[in-house]
């Protein structure tokens, strides 16, 4: 640049200045790129400066020497960009610029460079090598010079390779991989100079005969990184494209494939003859050169003929390609990846292929058509990540290619199609391959076929849209069905049909299932709906929008949320900027849903607020107004789901509302003046914003409930997200616009938007200026974990606020070091007093000094704030951290162990030793005897934490410092050296080795694994080996003899083997993984001692236990799943092992195993247990493990058939695991295999096993691997085997499996097709001949039991006689008294019950007789009756509900605890259930009410029995006409409401409110007792809707909605729209409060209600207390009910005392109560008045005793309480003349807004309403206030 710009240029003349000036510019823009650190940053600048060159720079006028300087300057910048080519390309487009204008100068340069790089003694580094790839791919000047010395380079190479081959065992994998990248390129870029090398007259070139052999060999195993042998396979395939003739290229190719004949083998290319020995046989040698040649070999070369075979090498590449896809789970997504290439290739190939062969390609006799769908079926339901994609892609297609086969040859009808679509549709629901299959066929069949044969899609859809894992795929299934509709309803019609009449026809499909989900309750099936399946319909279907509009109810919360989903839906799909109008229909049922109890309404009808059409649509007034009121209300939901929802939403609503603003500004900057109706729009945008952000401020206090704080946290960050001027090139999207800054010019220029100012601050952190140093420090001795992450985030926020610490203030904190300059190294000497503290007092290190808060703020200062690191870490202060961290280890684990000298010591101690020397410790250190303590006191609390929290805070520093130190993007002043990473391996060693405790081993291993990374990429074999080293040393300690331990869970050592191994995957070391696994499994499997005990740590358990943390650590991947058959067997074998803790593991590792084999699980709605995974796909994947699992089978169903003969019982443990696995397997086998056929006959040999467990999953692996053809065959086979009479000889367990097999099979037909019960005759008819199963011929009633819940589930088919006869034996077994207690006997009753209960014939006799009946018959009957199920129920609710009463009496009188309660849910459940009868006079009712009063007074029974009381007497009392149990009862509901009180009771007292306290809150009650009694329950609601649990607060609200519809007010004006939804939680209060006021406001119960609910106002003794923080323990008590906040009531209440202020003269009892309570307050309140004004008049500047106050919950409080009263007190004193005199109102007012305004200064802020409310008051007053923004 200098050369260019500075006028110093010798004989050379300066440019023109206007050309200076555009070449500063564009040095400028390239300066900018060269310091810039985002890649997108620096390629804005590049083409920023590409088009300076371009457009404004004269190159012509440039002299010589300075576009040398220039090119000089674009080839440096390339040089250092070599790993970002985009970046390369443009500055190359600069350089060709320059080129045109003098060519010479460009590529002379550039030859120079390049010359310097190939020529040089070190082209085998990797930077050289990096260059010469950056200058083949992305420069054409570079290919030029390049192509000139291309022997020079090959030759280069070459020597490379015989160097690496020598240095086998210190190879470098990165060089490899880099020499290997530029082969492929001097092949692709540079065929003409290599094509004589392989091809040429030349017999053999010994350079490329050399690279052509270390291609191979690493192909074959010489390189361990699996992406460098990928890339060596297509570098191979580059060579034969250099091929100059198609035949030569053939050959060669041909060759390749000939790879798999016996080694060594000779590889012949061209010339070109190498050996080849194959030192790796796991088949990725295979996958690589299969994967080159389809990805880089030419296609003539593929397709084109062999001679003299009629075949290509595309076809002949087939075997291998399946072969391929058949190998180890590890490469599965690459082999996979090389189908879909082959058959991409072939699609491509076709018309060459077709020249081969007359016959069809994909015919049914081809041979390649069903190896094809096999590979494709087998791998649809694959367990690794993206495997299921690429089989879609691949399944797609080869129908392409198998519909073009068909055209081409003429081919009629495409069986295929119908076979495929066959096999789907008998496919299982919960089968993703059902619907991958359903949506490559359906272009081919059409929609109409589909449906058709599928007709059960629509209710599948349903249940895969409750299913998280098939809603995707299910979704896109009916998106291709209903556009396939339309576009046949279209063909069909003569005329275009209008979009109303195909809406018509959409609907006659599809309509009732859509309003089915959106009205579902199940909340997935919602969502996925709303998501996937409605914005498409009403794309495709734009009416149906009003289809489906007309069958919703918009007075049910259902249909209210499906309504405000479409009506958001169609929003945004039709772009209507009008939608809503004050006083619509629309208008007004958004407000029901945005004030709805449920939460999915609430966010739907926000979602409908706040989306747009585009980011720019203008907020309307009424949205503005509707999203202040909605925000409030909606702060403190417990789901963290509706709060990331409400960000996101308001998010979108603050992104509109800044873009129509900053439109709004950028148009008025182009005018002189800004139009009025701008204005408006100006103001009401950015004052919305900024409500928002003083609204958020007010809740961001102590006083507010977390639930609230995290959602405010998440809005201010959606403010400053979006409002802004925070752009920063590291995020791609989401970011405000570039122009930001002129709307937040405007908006400060009116005083607001001041989103940091110091009060903001403040409130924040409470700790950002002048003494947050003693704060943080403070909370840096915190021995609580969360307070000293807090100090450390306070350090950090410290250091990037203060450039300089100053030095006087480090020298105050510093006695002994006066050469700390910096916050580090006085971190660093914290550190450093605290260790010695500890090393002398390690108790009082624990309470006052714990040194993992030093830790933590170390490392947040050094590693989270930019610059620090390089400024900091020097060679010095690294190895004194590290000594530090030396030192504090040894001193920690000195501690657990209870002795300093740990080094010889290579197992932890065991918790039990841990306890011991820690209690031993803190005897001698506080000079008490020891004393055994069944719990930990505080003081071993206390160490145990210090210990293990410092721990795992030094190994995550030390982690991060390694990995951020190793990184060559660290401009760090020394590297560090092999010697310092022992030293860290070794503390990383000791604390996971010699650390019991999980918490710091865990978070100690998050730090090792990222040092492992760092150190196995590293350049130096050395540092490299360190990781390995660390490896061995484990693997050999865990095959030493072991220590005592009461344990037996391995420690740390499987997280060492865990983290080394996970590092070694990400930088492609798998070869660590196979020695660990085959030690591991060697070690499992090696037999006991002689003499083994059971309280030591056996090597052959911790080897269990490291292969069970392998399996379930998420950093291995699917590099695990090779070896899990493996591991699988050896579990199942160690079932067997007679040593209690290798039974344990093994158990343990047989269940990750199974979880991480099976995948997860559909879940959703359906509490599925089966995977996704069919047993063909599952065997497929996993072949070696079906032998072992058929042999176990096997050997279990001889020994039971043994067993049986000789009457003894043979165990295997390993049979129950086996069967779970196969259980776990999908059902739905389409192909039946002779081995998995084999499996069916021992499973139907199980049903006779001993073991009930055994016999129960034996039923489900059999419909698991059964095939789907054989269900119907089995069932009948089985039903006829039964005995038909009890002389047949038979089992008894027998029998009962085979029943439970029957029952397993038909349940499942029975789910998938509703209609196989047509398909039944025969079986319900044996099954009817064996009615003998449920008489008492038959002894067991497990049997019995069986046999009636087969008939249930097939009764719809049962003949009536049979059904009659059933009925008439199972009445008669009621009335017979069991002689003795039998096994099943009480599940066999409730079985009877609901069987004949489903009766309507016989349900009335059986509840009449309810009295006469014995205990277990009446509890199956309740149960039967609070389930209430069947149509049954329905129909008999009416004499269910009079029986139930007229016995209520007898029973609570006689009967024991568990009938009556269960009898009074019953009850309630049929009562509350929409039964209105009432049987009882009015005497039984208050007899029956009395008694259960009674009980809850002395609380006679548990809380559960409570509960279902206070809820029957409650219901009682509602049919009453009485009146006189009510005070009692409402006693009772004030009893329960409490915090305290059990939830249950806190549950039932909201339901008693629903069921009874409806009718009695009316504001027109005359009689003062009913007056006083809804006062009362008025005040319970209030209290319940604050309540801690959800369930309550909810109960609660609904009964004040039903008071509220109940209420005269519902029917005004305001209310028309009759029984509205009920509203939620917040919107409740103040609804309940409004009829508090409206009701009842004259009554003396009023005042005394809403003062109970007012926080204290107790400043005073808050502002005097001592603030000093004593950490003593490590907990706080919560409070009863954490989810209070007084300041959001007391915010609710002050309108209502204001309210109630104003009636005054309205009554004179009101004034005389209000008077008295002005009298009686009047001094409190002004004397914490005064102490505030004092307090705050003291402290002129803030104090670090201001912060404290700042975090104190109880000030917030009682300054919430104390504004409140103080605003009502002063409202009466204006009111009242009787009070007027007894204090000036006006000096109140004045009084509280100067305190206001001090709080609110200085972080305290406070609800907006006091303000307003003191300036209305000095308003009225005409007294003159400076407003300061408040109002």
């Amino acid at each position: 640049m200098d050369s260019i710009l500075t006028p110093d240029l010798g004989d050379d003349a300066l440019p023109p200045a206007g050309v200076t000036n555009d070449l500063k510019l564009l040095f400028k823009k390239l300066t900018e790129c060269r310091r810039s650190v985002p890649k997108r940053c620096k390629e804005r600048l590049v083409e920023e400066a590409f088009k300076i060159l371009k457009e404004r720079v004269q190159l012509l006028s440039l002299e010589k020497s300075h576009l040398l300087s220039l090119v000089r300057l674009l080839v440096t910048m390339q040089m250092e960009a070599v790993n970002t080519s985009s970046l390369c390309r443009k500055l190359d487009q600069m350089i060709q610029l320059i080129g045109e204008v003098s060519s010479d100068i460009a590529f002379e340069e550039v030859q120079r460079c390049i010359n310097a790089v190939i020529h040089s003694d070190q082209i085998t580094s990797i930077k050289n090598l990096q260059y010469v790839s950056m200058f083949l791919e992305c420069s054409s000047l570079g290919q030029r010079v390049l192509k000139q010395d291309c022997h020079h380079l090959l030759s280069k190479v070459s020597e490379l390779f015989l160097s690496s081959r020598e240095e086998d065992e210190l190879r470098n994998e990165a060089l490899c991989y880099q020499a290997v990248k530029v082969c492929l390129q001097i092949f692709q870029s540079l065929p003409e100079e290599v094509s004589p090398m392989v091809f040429g007259p030349e017999t053999t070139n010994s350079v490329m005969a050399s690279i052509l052999g270390f291609l191979l060999d690493v192909i074959i195993g010489w390189s361990a990184n699996k992406d460098t042998r990928l890339l060596a396979g297509t570098a191979v395939a580059m060579l034969i494209n250099t091929a100059p003739e198609d035949d030569l290229g053939r050959t060669a190719a041909w060759c390749v494939l000939q790879f798999s004949r016996p080694e060594p083998w000779r590889m012949t290319v061209g010339g070109l003859q190498v050996l080849c020995r194959c030192r790796v046989k796991d088949g990725l040698e295979k996958l690589a050169l299969i994967r080159g040649l389809l990805t880089a070999c030419r296609k003539d070369i593929l397709a084109h003929g062999l001679y003299p075979s009629r075949t290509c090498l595309l076809l002949d590449m087939f075997p291998v390609v399946s072969a391929v896809c058949d190998d180890s789970l590890d490469n599965l997504y690459y082999a996979f990846q090389v189908f879909s290439l082959w058959l991409k290739c072939l699609k491509v190939c076709l018309p060459s292929v077709w020249k081969l062969s007359s016959a069809p390609l994909l015919g049914p006799d081809s041979g390649l058509q069903c190896p094809v769908i096999d590979i494709i079926w087998n791998n649809a339901e694959s367990p690794i990540e993206g495997i299921t994609e690429s089989v879609r892609s691949a399944l797609c297609l080869f129908l392409e290619i198998y519909e073009s086969d068909c055209q081409h040859h003429g081919v009629i009808g495409r069986p295929l199609y119908w076979e495929l679509l066959h096999r789907v549709t008998k496919l299982p629901w919960e089968t993703k391959a059902k619907y991958m299959f359903l949506y490559a066929l359906l272009p081919y069949l059409g929609a109409a076929v589909v449906l058709k044969h599928y007709s059960e899609f629509p209710d599948h859809l349903l249940k895969c849209l409750s299913t998280n894992q098939l809603s995707p795929w299910a979704s896109e299934v009916y998106v291709s069905l209903i556009q396939d509709q339309r576009r046949e309803m279209c063909k069909k019609q003569s005329a275009p049909s209008s979009e109303l009449e195909l809406a018509g026809q959409w609907s006659q499909c599809w309509r009732e299932t859509l309003l089915e989900a959106l009205t579902s309750d199940v909340k997935l099936l919602q969502t996925n709906t709303v998501s996937h399946l409605l914005p498409e319909t009403l794309q495709t279907f734009p009416s149906a929008f009003m289809v489906l509009l007309d069958g919703l109810d918009n007075t049910s919360q259902r249909d209210l949320r499906a309504w405000t989903c479409i009506m958001s839906t169609q929003r945004i799909i039709c772009e209507d900027s009008s939608w809503i109008s004050e006083g619509s229909y629309v208008y007004k049922t958004l407000q029901n849903a945005l004030t709805s109890l449920d939460d999915g309404v609430r966010l739907a009808a926000l979602n409908m607020l706040c989306c747009g059409s585009k980011s720019k649509e203008r907020p309307s007034a009424l949205e503005l107004s509707a999203m202040r009121n909605f925000i409030p209300l909606n702060l403190n939901s417990e789901a963290p789901a509706f709060r990331q929802q409400l960000y996101a939403s308001v998010k979108k609503f603050l992104c509109r509302v800044r873009d129509t603003c900053l439109a709004t500004v950028l148009r008025g900057n182009s005018r002189t003046a800004l139009a009025q109706e701008d204005e408006n729009i100006l103001c009401q945008g950015v004052e919305f914003v900024d409500w928002l952000v003083e609204l958020a401020f007010v809740y961001l206090n102590p006083g507010s409930n977390y639930q609230r704080k995290k959602t405010i946290l998440l809005l201010l960050s959606a403010v400053l997200e979006t409002c802004t001027d925070t752009w920063s090139p590291d995020k791609k999207k989401g970011q405000p616009p570039a122009n930001i800054s002129a709307l937040i010019t405007w908006a400060r220029s009116r005083g607001i938007w001041d989103f940091f100012s110091k009060s903001k601050q403040l409130a924040l952190l409470s700790c950002m200026e002048d003494m947050t140093d003693e704060l943080s420090e403070m909370f840096l001795y915190s021995p609580r974990a969360q307070e000293a992450q807090i100090g450390a985030l306070m350090m950090k926020v410290l250091l990037q606020k203060s450039v300089d610490l100053s030095q006087p203030w480090l020298n105050s904190r510093v006695s002994r070091d006066a050469n700390i300059t910096s916050l580090c190294q006085y971190l660093l000497q914290v550190m450093e007093q605290q260790y010695l503290t500890a090393k002398t007092d390690m108790l009082g290190a624990s309470q006052k000094a714990p040194m993992h808060g030093a830790v933590t703020a170390l490392q947040r200062c050094l590693l989270e704030v930019r610059g620090v690191l390089q400024k900091e870490m020097d060679a010095g202060t690294f190895r004194k951290t590290l000594g530090l961290i030396e030192n504090i280890t040894a001193l920690i684990l000195g501690v657990l162990y209870g002795e300093q000298d740990t080094e010889s010591k290579e197992v932890p101690p065991s918790y039990c030793e841990m306890g011991k020397a820690i209690t031993s410790m803190i005897g001698q250190q506080a000079g008490s005897d020891e004393e055994e303590f069944i719990l930990l006191s505080e003081e071993h609390s206390l160490v145990l934490t210090c210990c293990w929290v410092s721990l795992k805070e030094m190994g995550t520093f030390l982690g991060s410092l390694v990995e951020r130190l190793s990184n060559p993007a660290q401009s760090v002043h020394h590297p560090l050296t092999a010697g310092d990473l022992r030293k860290v391996s070794k503390v990383f060693k000791d604390i996971i080795l010699k650390c019991r405790h999980w918490g710091a081993v865990e978070g100690c291993c998050r730090g090792f694994t990222k040092f492992c990374s760092a150190l196995l990429v590293s350049a130096d074999p050395e540092v490299q080996d360190i990781p390995v080293q660390l490896l061995k040393e484990g693997l050999k300690l865990l095959q030493s003899p072991r220590a005592t331990s009461v344990t037996r869970r391995a420690a740390g050592l499987p997280m060492l083997f865990l983290c080394v191994l996970s590092a070694a995957e990400s930088s492609r070391r798998t070869s660590l993984l196979s020695l660990s696994v085959g030690t591991l499994l060697e070690v499992a499997n090696s037999p006991l001692p002689d003499s083994w005990d059971q309280t030591v740590d056996l090597p052959q358990v911790c080897a269990v236990h490291s292969l069970n943390t392998l399996v379930r650590g998420s950093g291995l991947g699917v590099a695990i799943l090779k070896y899990c058959p493996e591991m699988a067997i050896l579990a199942l074998t160690l079932l067997s092992s007679p040593c209690w803790a290798v039974r344990n593991a093994a158990l343990q590792l047989y269940s990750s195993l199974c979880t991480r084999m099976l995948g997860h699980s559909p879940g959703g709605d359906h509490n599925s247990t089966q995977c996704g995974m069919c047993p063909l796909a599952f065997f497929t994947h996993y072949p070696s493990l079906l032998p072992f699992l058929l042999n176990e089978l096997k050997n279990a169903a001889a020994d039971v058939h043994f067993s049986s003969k000789r009457r003894r019982l043979c165990v295997h443990p390993s049979l129950y695991p086996v069967l779970i696995l196969l259980a776990k397997l999908q059902p739905g086998l389409q192909t039946e295999t002779r081995e998995l056929s084999e499996a069916v006959t021992p499973l139907l040999q199980l049903s006779s096993s001993p073991v009930y467990a055994v016999r129960v999953m034996a039923s489900k692996a059999l419909v698991a691997l059964m095939p789907c053809s054989k269900y119907l065959d089995f069932l009948l086979k089985l039903v006829e085997e039964l005995p038909s009479s009890r002389e047949e000889p038979f089992s008894h367990n027998h029998l009962h499996g085979q029943l439970l097999q029957i029952r397993a099979i038909i349940t499942h037909v029975l789910l998938s097709d509703k209609a196989a019960l047509n398909s039944l005759h025969r079986f319900v008819e044996v099954l009817e001949s064996r009615l003998w199963l449920v008489t008492r011929g038959q002894q067991c009633d497990m049997i019995r039991g069986m046999y009636l819940e087969l008939v249930r589930l097939v009764r719809t088919s049962c003949s009536k006689g049979f059904l009659h006869q059933l009925c008439a034996l199972l009445n008669s077994e009621l009335h017979i008294l069991p002689h003795c207690l039998q096994i099943g006997s009480d599940s066999f009753f409730q079985a009877v019950v609901a069987f004949l209960c489903e009766d309507p014939c016989l349900i009335s006799t059986i509840w009449q007789k309810f009295s006469s009946w014995r205990a277990s018959l009446k509890l199956s009957l309740l149960k039967w009756a609070t389930e209430g199920r069947g149509s049954s129920m329905t129909s008999f609710q009416h004499p269910l509900g009079k029986t139930l009463q007229v016995n209520l009496k007898e029973v609570l009188q006689n009967e024991d605890a568990e009938v009556k309660g269960v009898y009074l849910k019953a009850l309630v459940s049929v009562m509350a259930g929409g039964f209105d009868g009432l049987v009882l006079e009015e005497a039984a009712i208050q007899e029956c009410a009395e008694l259960l009063l009674s009980s809850l007074e002395v609380s006679h029974g548990e809380s559960m029995y409570c509960s279902q009381a206070l809820c029957a007497a409650s219901l009682l009392l509602s049919r009453s006409l009485d009146y006189k149990l009510l005070p009692r009862w409402c006693s009772i509901l004030e009893t329960v409401m409490v915090p305290e009180a059990v939830e249950t009771l806190r549950m039932a007292c909201a339901d008693s409110l629903c069921l009874a306290g409806v009718p009695l809150v009316h504001k027109d009650q005359k009689d003062a007792h009913k007056l006083e009694l809804s006062i009362r329950l008025i005040n319970v609601g209030l209290c319940l809707l604050q309540d801690q649990s959800e369930q309550v607060r909810v109960k609660a609200a609904i009964f004040v909605s039903k008071v509220w519809n109940s209420t005269p007010a519902a029917s005004t004006a305001a209310h028309k729209q009759k029984s509205s939804p009920s509203a939620h939680v917040n919107q409740s209060v103040l609804l309940l409060l409004g009829l508090l006021l409206e009701g009842y406001w004259d009554h003396p119960g009023t005042l005394e209600v809403l003062l109970h609910h007012l926080p204290e106002s107790h400043v005073s003794s808050h502002l005097q207390k001592d603030k000093e923080a004593i950490f003593s323990g490590l907990y706080e008590r919560d409070n009863a009910n954490i989810y209070a906040e007084p300041l959001a009531i007391a915010e609710c209440l002050l309108p209502c005392l204001l309210q109630l202020a104003l009636k005054y003269h309205q009554s004179s009892m009101l004034a005389q109560r209000l008077d008295l309570w002005v009298n009686s307050n009047l001094t409190q309140v002004l004397e914490n008045l005064a102490d505030c004004k004092n307090f705050v008049s003291g402290l002129q500047s803030l104090h670090s005793s201001w912060m404290s106050f700042l975090s104190d919950p109880l000030l917030h409080s009682n300054l919430c309480g104390l504004f409140t009263r103080a605003i009502f007190l002063n409202q009466l004193l204006t009111v009242s003349t009787e009070s007027q005199t007894l204090y000036d109102g006006t000096t109140l007012s004045k009084d509280l807004l100067d305190v206001y305004r001090w709080f609110h200064g200085n972080g305290c802020f406070l609800p907006q309403i006091f303000a307003d409310a003191v300036l209305s008051l000095l308003r009225k007053s005409n007294t003159q206030v400076v407003q300061d923004g408040l109002s």
